[in-house]
């Protein structure tokens, strides 16, 4: 049989070729971020469809200039999305997304080593390692703790959860019961689907007027399932809600949890890097008592998407549930100090994520961010101060962390009306592009949401948002009411 023999340079990039690539690439992302404050903080979602339609093509055959492929990309596509990036971004959790990472990320796909076993990269390995220590300090957790970085909550969540099923309730798991707060994140049921519990697994605890799961509430649950002959065996609980940032009481939390023998995590997806500054730690206070804990850097560290992080209180937890072995891989460890992410995580194959949290905190040090992180509790405090002098608004809650809920003051008019009026508030608000809050619904009542979080957001585009909602507020109670 004859053999082809392709052009060994035809995926091959010069020296040469990559610097002009590179170079071209930076100058029209530098040009990119140059233009973010002007940008829209959003689109207008009803030419959704319209977008992804024009983005169709077929697979090529052949190559072509990245200048055009890049004129797509930043223009027409990125200009329809949800601007994460923006500083007018106030909605869900915000983050941001630090260049300094994106540059991190450009290294290590370069280099591309890998980085599941230590033996493969232990340098590398290392320096994740050292930013696992870090935020294991952070927490106030001792020797034997560790962790792992992830792509989000969602995957942490999970790790958690299949980590307190396998200590808690070993093989044996369906008649395991866990339990969560009503204002939980969805990711940790579906986590809970996931790693093999029944739905019937489920139970759900009342929140106090602040919306913190009650623990009285969660200590008789517990007591009235062991009684069933259930095995009650993991409480979740929040550090700041994705709804109104809510904490729940986490050292009364706590005390439940040990006196029935129950693992304890905290989804601190949003809240956790708050613990850096001093507000955050009493907001946070019970932090380190519980025996995991989820964080996202790609929030409230400010990094790209795809940053999660997982901590344990002891390790060897993980390695005992996430732990396993195959013939063609090299040498594990089972030095403390030595860590295999492929035997404390999901993944065997993964991205080397260390370096794009190692770098941003290597070149401004955690004095900078602990900076950022008090000027957003400031902002919050400050929006929630203004929107509470505003007779047409009512403040739901003070923030608790740096997301303010709030909604439509409406004397005499029935939910579903007010409802209607604060969706059109919110869409108005959002209308005129300078910023984008999103809402969400508590106790069947539509409510709008300021979250300040991104690095880029400061007291002048804060100062945009309020204004815009006293505008409309102000101009228009009685016809967005009426308009229903």
């Amino acid at each position: 049989m004859a053999f082809r023999e392709p052009d060994p340079q035809e995926l091959e990039l010069t020296p040469e070729a990559f610097r002009q690539l590179v170079e071209e690439v930076a100058s029209r992302l530098a040009d990119h971020l140059a233009t973010l404050p002007e940008q829209r903080a959003s689109y207008p979602t009803a030419d959704a469809v319209a977008v992804a339609d024009s983005a169709r093509g077929d697979a090529p055959e052949t190559g072509q200039e990245i200048g055009p492929l890049l004129d797509l990309v930043l223009g027409p596509l990125v200009d329809a999305t949800f601007n994460t990036a923006s500083p007018g971004y106030l909605a869900y959790i915000p983050g941001g997304g630090l260049p300094q990472s994106a540059v991190a990320e450009l290294v290590a796909s370069v280099i591309n080593r890998y980085s599941g076993v230590w033996l493969a990269a232990p340098g590398l390995v290392q320096l994740e390692l050292d930013v696992i220590r870090w935020f294991c300090r952070m927490l106030g957790y001792g020797e034997g703790s560790g962790g792992f970085l992830t792509t989000g909550g969602s995957l942490a969540n999970l790790s958690a959860l299949v980590a307190a099923r396998t200590e808690r309730l070993g093989e044996e798991f369906l008649d395991g019961t866990y339990y969560v707060s009503d204002q939980v994140h969805h990711c940790v049921t579906k986590s809970a689907g996931l790693a093999g519990l029944p739905a019937r697994a489920l139970r759900t605890v009342p929140t106090d007027d602040r919306l913190r799961l009650i623990p009285d509430a969660l200590d008789e649950a517990i007591r009235k399932d062991r009684a069933a002959g259930l095995h009650p065996f993991l409480v979740v609980a929040s550090g700041g809600t994705t709804n109104t940032g809510a904490v729940d009481p986490l050292p009364e939390i706590s005390r439940v949890a040990r006196r029935h023998d129950l693992w304890l995590h905290v989804d601190a997806a949003y809240g956790g890097f708050f613990a850096m500054t001093e507000r955050g730690r009493e907001a946070l206070a019970g932090l380190e008592l519980a025996d995991s804990v989820t964080l996202d850097p790609h929030k409230a560290l400010f990094l790209p998407y795809g940053t999660g992080c997982l901590l344990v209180r002891d390790l060897e937890t993980l390695r005992r549930s996430h732990g396993g072995a195959a013939d063609y891989m090299p040498t594990l460890q089972d030095a403390a100090e030595r860590v295999d992410f492929c035997q404390i995580s999901p993944e065997l194959s993964r991205d080397y994520r260390g370096l794009r949290v190692w770098l941003p905190l290597k070149l401004h040090g955690f004095g900078a961010f602990r900076r950022a992180l008090d000027e957003k509790l400031d902002l919050a405090r400050w929006a929630a101060d203004e929107l509470a002098a505003m007779p047409e608004i009512e403040v739901v809650d003070r923030p608790q962390l740096s997301v303010v809920p709030f909604r439509l003051r409406l004397p005499g008019a029935s939910v579903e009306e007010a409802n209607a009026a604060n969706r059109r508030l919110l869409e108005r608000v959002n209308d005129e592009g300078r910023v984008y809050l999103t809402g969400t619904l508590l106790d069947g009542r539509f409510t709008c949401r300021i979250c300040v979080l991104s690095f880029r957001t400061h007291r002048d585009r804060v100062a945009e948002a309020l204004d815009a909602i006293r505008r409309h507020a102000v101009a228009g109670v009685s016809e967005l009411v009426s308009e229903g």
